[in-house]
Order: C-alpha cells, then structure tokens, then sequence
C-alpha cells in the first residue's frame, strides 16, 4: 500500500481532468464553428452540391403483346436483334456535338455520315424525315441491323464511341405469314413524344421516355394492352452520378397479347385476289375516256355475318409496317407520303369514301316500302326518266316494261328508283317541303346506318355521307360566298352553276333526290358501312358493330378478356320485306347482274347474294362496286376507276368465296382445300411460358380459270354494271 497521502494526489487529478475539459470545449467549439461554416457562411452553396444528388431510374421496356390472327398465327411479334443506338445527351457534351463519333460509327456501320447524323436530330416543323420524333433523352436507335463484328467493333472500343450502344434488343416485327400483309389493319409504331409523355403522366397508363406507341390500326386501339408496364430500378446518385443508394425494383410485365378475327390464310387470298382485279381492270378499255381503266385503289372486307367480325381486310396501295421499325428513313416516309404516293397509309376499307353506285339500291327499296309502295307492285322500268328539260337515263337506256321492286334490284332498273323518289320528293313539298316532311328515302338510309361511323375498333373511321336537307343547308352556308363572288349569270357552265348555287344552294332539288335514289350525287359510302349493311340483310337484321380484336389474353395465357359481338341497331324494315329483298339479292346472282360471274355455284347448297354496282364520278372513272353475302360471310369490294361491279370486282369476289368454301368453278366442294367453311369460334392456346402452338402457313396459290368457266353464262338481262 502507497504511503502517499490523499492530499498530494488531488492536484495532479485536478490537472488532468482540466486538461480533458478544455480539449472536449475545443473540439466542441471547433465543430461548432465548422457546422457554422457549413450551415450559415456557405450553406447556400452546400446545398446546391447537395440538390445534385438525385434519383436515376433505369428503365427496362416491357415487351410488347403479339396480334394474333384467329388461329394463332402471329401477324405482328418481336425479334431480337442488335440494335446500335447513340445517346443524344452524351453526343451534345462533345465540343464537336459528336460530329466525330458518328463519322466513326458510320464508317463501321457502312452507311453515309449524314444518314447517320440524320437519324439523331431532332424532329420539328422545319426538319424534313429522317429524324427523331421522340425524347431527346433517350438512346436513339442508328440501325435495328447490326452485325456481331459491327457490335463488337462498337463495344471493344469504348473510347472511339462514346455514348454510343450496340445491345441485343426485342424489336417489332411484322412477319406476313402466308404474303399476308395486312399493313392497314395493324398499324405501326413509333416513338412516344414529349407532349404525349406531359399529357399522360396522370392517367393510369403514363408513357415511358423509352416507350413505342402504336400510331394506327390495331397497334393504335390496343395499345394500352399490348405495350405492358416497363420495369423499373430507382439509383440515388450523387452529383458526380456516383451510385449511393438502390431502391425496390418494380418487375417489367410484358403486354398482353390480342387476339384477332383475322385469319391469315383468307386475308392472303384476299389481298391477292384485289391486287390481280385492279390489274385486269388495268388492262381493259374505257370507251368513255378513250382509254385503259387506272384501277389506282381498292378495297375488300369478309365479314362474319352473324357477328360482324372482320376475317380479311385489304386496302390497295399498301405499304411494309417493317419500314417504320426503329425509325422510318426519308426515302419511305416521302413514298409513303408525298403527292405522288397516292396515300398507302390509308385503310380504304373505312376510309375510302365514294358514291356507291347501285349496290346502294337496297335502300331505296326499303324506304319505298316504308313509304307505302308495294313491294311486288307494279313499276314502269323506261329506258329513260325526264324532269322538265332533264333528261335521266337507265343503264345503257334499257327497258324491262312494267316490273316489281325484287326485279328492279335483280336487273338494277335506275328508272324504277328515279319515278319512285321524284314522286316522293313532290308529296314533300318539293322545291317549298312541308314543315316536317316525311324524306323516307334520306331518313332510311340513316336508319340504315349510314353518314355516321360503324363502331369498327380500327382508328380513324370515316362517317360518310347521306345529301339530305340539313348536309344541303349546311354545305350552302360553308360555301355561299365563294359561289356568289364567282357567280355570273349567263357565263360559263362554271359561273352559271355557281350563280343558281348562290342563290338556292340549299334547296333540294328533284334532280338531287333522282341522282340520290341510285347511290350517285352526293352520297358517300364506305366499305366497311356497305359490308355491314349487307351482313345485316343476312342474318336477319342486326347491325353489328364490324370488329377486328377478338379477345386480349395476358402474356401467361392465363387472363382472357373476350370482345364479344354488339350491335348498333336493327335495319328498317319487318321481316317480310327482309325476305324478299333477301329474294331479289339472291335473283341477282342467278339470273340477274351478276349471274355471269356464279356460273356453276351451288346455289342449293350455298345460296349466293349479291349486288353490282358501277359508280360514276365527276372527272374520274367509274368505281366499281360488289356486294355479296351468304349465310356466313359479307363480301364487299371497290375498285376506284375500275369499271363496272360484275365486270372488274365480280372475279376477285367469287374466288374468295372459293377459297372459303373449298370450291371449283363448276361448283364442286373439297373440305380438304376450304379455308373457312364455317368461322372460326374457337380461341388459340397460348402456353404459361407464353409460346403458341401456331399452324403454318403457305402462300396463296390461286387457280386460274379457263375463260368459258370464268365468265359462265351471259346475264339473262344484258346488263353487267
């Protein structure tokens, strides 16, 4: 035990503990003062380091839903491919805007510089194609085409090319199984726009910067289910882009697939089938232009009839959905869209808008009858039907003598529907109607759903057009003051019409209603109405709304929403006249316009409806008209500047029906060769791992008939309109 006392410890303790309590005040008031420094003198510009760190999501594109024809054939999928593409924010921090990188990347992609450089600017109202229409933020693709040695030229040289990619990457693919194009029913895709991503942010389904959106058709309606939900992984990042920080990831879900009504085979053979018309039409001469018909567009629609779903569609021209994967370049955006393209883009199944010509006469006939006419009563066909000094004439100014409305269809007497709408258009009022007149002829052909759309799931409907007193009226109003400024009496044809229309534009005259009673004047129509229409008288009277998406199905197969048939309405008519229009319809594919075109069907097995129609146009060639049905099928097709109905689209028609049905010329069946004999209900399997167990398909071999079996007996009327 020390000896030392108590007394001599307490100073050097006291010391001590001095000493620690000035060292902790120190380091208290040095990082006091440091937190000072930080907080107050310069914590403005701390807080400015610190507002740089920030959250970076990187995005993992879901992918996109396949469109499936009714089989489960895949009319639009994806493929992976290598994609090299540039980020536009990397290149813009180079002194020369990345001038040089893309000098470079050109030369190992052998392509041009400037195609290169085009493909990354920025689209605007002063850029010509190519160029991007999408953020400027994400990577903007150079070639979906790449080569592995191109790719890996591109990676083991990070320091030649920088901010540029070359990654495996699934791309949209549109394989036309079969040569089955079907451009204009599925659409294309192209990438999502700034104001798209602002006017999407709060919906349910907001856009991604790296997202593709479907511009028309199917790829278009469905968008929100075939393009899925991207995955998702949030990085807090410094100010210097160092990771600091990861949050959960949302999972990618890939989109759900669609199901189409479309099968592939029928839509081969029907894309086919209008292609070789418009070709022989092309071939025939026009002895009223003194030369060969132009046949420049057409379309074609096979209907189920007793469901309105769309089992082939076709528009001519056409064009490759393929050409606006990863980019459209200029050379195809000005084919596509330049004066002289003739509009590929468009879908003249719903937007083609032309007079309809005599397939339109069904109409007529059932105003006629709600009217008050006698559908088996007694009509004088002329050979020529006079207003004043106006003289109209039937077709080839034929005369068939006293005949019913059934017989006035079958050989398509126009001067039967001249008498019939004059006299109505008199019991009106006339040139001063009553208050409320009765218009049966104007209001049927609403009730039969025209001048509005059909409720087609395709974008981009057109409404068409029925000339009553109101279109008159309105169509005045927009147009007066260019007639009176122009108008002169006693000028020329041009001037005086445009005085008398400055005048009373907006009445209408006898001379409208007698044009309007045929399908000719002002009426406007488009396929996809007429098919409907023609459907309808079909299957009893249902206006069903036409549809192509049939049901949509999740990736796993598991989910299946079916899009089940609706209806718009009922056609105008009781069941007794139905019947025999439905008569008359089938009169006229056995003994009346179009009999020379169904030599040799099996009319007692497959009972054959049809309507010719040959339409004229002001300063063009007559469009041809077509239309037909059965107890399963609606076939419609048009030829602009074609010829007549039975004459250009009459052949195309028939072997359609061929290759639905499994026929020969003669009229023999083969089950074995039918394509569709009866629809298709039944909806494809789709496995969890998302495969389809798809038939194949081969291309459309057509068989062409001698010339005796094509053109089959000669029409018991003489007329083939």
């Amino acid at each position: 035990m020390s000896n030392i006392p108590e007394t001599g410890r307490t100073p050097r303790v006291q010391i001590r503990l001095i000493i620690i309590q000035v060292l902790v005040f120190s380091l208290f008031a040095t990082l006091g003062g440091r937190l000072w420094y930080i907080q107050i003198r310069n914590g403005e510009e701390y807080a400015k380091e610190a507002s740089g760190n920030g959250v970076q999501r990187v995005v993992q594109p879901a992918v996109r839903g396949s469109i499936l024809d009714a089989r489960g054939v895949p009319l639009a999928d994806n493929e992976t491919r290598l994609v090299v593409s540039a980020s536009r924010t990397d290149l813009m921090k180079m002194k020369d805007d990345g001038k040089g990188v893309l000098t470079r990347l050109a030369g190992v992609l052998g392509m041009k510089p400037k195609d290169v450089m085009d493909k990354v600017r920025l689209c605007d109202s002063q850029t010509p194609k190519p160029c991007w229409n999408g953020s400027p933020y994400q990577p903007i693709p150079v070639t979906l085409e790449a080569t592995t040695q191109q790719a890996l030229q591109i990676r083991e040289r990070p320091e030649d090319f920088p901010g540029i990619t070359a990654e495996p990457t699934a791309v949209r693919r549109y394989p036309a199984p079969g040569k089955s194009n079907t451009a204009q029913v599925l659409g294309y895709l192209s990438p999502v726009t700034d104001e798209e991503l602002e006017k999407a942010k709060d919906t349910d389904s907001p856009f991604l910067r790296s997202d593709q959106v479907g511009r028309s058709g199917l790829e278009r309606t469905y968008d929100k289910e075939l393009r899925g939900k991207a995955g998702i992984t949030r990085y807090e990042v410094d100010n210097l882009g160092r990771v600091i920080g990861q949050g959960k990831p949302d999972k990618a879900e890939p989109g759900a697939n669609v199901v189409t009504s479309i099968d592939a085979r029928v839509q081969a053979v029907a894309e086919w089938e209008l292609n070789n018309a418009m070709k022989e039409a092309r071939k025939v001469f026009d002895d009223n232009t003194n030369r060969n018909y132009k046949a420049d567009s057409g379309a074609v629609v096979v209907m189920e009839s007793r469901t309105g779903r769309i089992v082939a569609m076709a528009s001519l021209p056409t064009y490759d959905p393929n050409a606006w994967v990863g980019g459209i370049s200029g050379t195809d955006y000005a084919r596509l869209t330049g004066k002289n393209s003739n509009f590929p883009l468009l879908n003249r199944a719903i937007q083609g808008q032309a007079a309809p010509g005599s397939i339109f006469k069904v109409i007529p006939t059932a105003a006629a009858v709600n009217a008050g006419y006698d559908f088996n009563g007694r009509y004088p066909c002329t050979s020529s039907y006079s207003i004043g000094n106006q003289v109209f004439k039937n077709f080839e100014s034929q005369h068939h003598g006293s005949i019913s409305l059934g017989r006035a269809l079958e050989v398509s007497c126009d001067t039967v529907y001249y008498s019939l709408s004059h006299e109505q258009w008199k019991k009106d009022g006339g040139l001063k109607p009553k208050r409320n007149p009765a218009d049966w002829f104007y209001k049927t052909a609403h009730q039969f759903g025209l001048a509005r759309e059909t409720g087609i799931d395709l974008p981009n409907e057109e409404r068409g057009r029925v000339p009553d007193r109101r279109w008159k009226q309105n169509f005045w109003e927009a147009n007066k003051d260019y007639w009176c400024k122009i108008g002169k009496k006693g000028g020329s044809y041009v001037q005086q019409l445009s005085y008398e229309n400055c005048l009373e534009g907006n009445l209408l005259r006898a001379g409208d209603s007698v044009n309007y009673s045929i399908g000719q004047g002002d009426t406007l129509v488009t396929p996809i109405q007429m098919a409907t229409i023609y459907a309808a008288i079909s299957n009893g009277g249902t206006l069903y709304d036409p549809t192509v998406g049939k049901a949509v199905v999740s990736a796993d197969g598991k989910n299946i929403r079916e899009i089940k048939p609706t209806s718009h309405g009922k056609l105008p008519m009781d069941a007794k006249t139905r019947k025999m229009i439905d008569g008359a319809l089938a009169g006229v594919a056995t003994r009346g316009t179009a009999a020379w075109r169904f030599g040799g069907w099996p009319q007692d097995k497959i009972p054959m409806h049809a309507k010719t129609g040959t339409a004229e146009v002001y300063g063009k060639q007559t469009t041809s008209w077509f239309a037909t049905y059965t107890s399963d099928y609606s076939i419609v097709m048009t030829i602009s500047q074609g010829g007549t109905g039975s004459g250009a689209s009459g052949p195309a028609v028939r072997n359609i029906y061929n290759a639905l049905y499994g026929l020969d010329m003669e009229g023999k069946q083969d089950l074995k060769k039918a394509l569709l004999p009866k629809p298709q209900q039944a909806l494809p399997k789709i496995q969890q791992d998302g495969s389809i167990d798809a038939p194949k398909i081969a291309p459309y071999v057509p068989v062409k008939p001698d010339d005796k079996q094509l053109a089959g007996p000669p029409p018991a009327t003489g007329r083939r309109d």
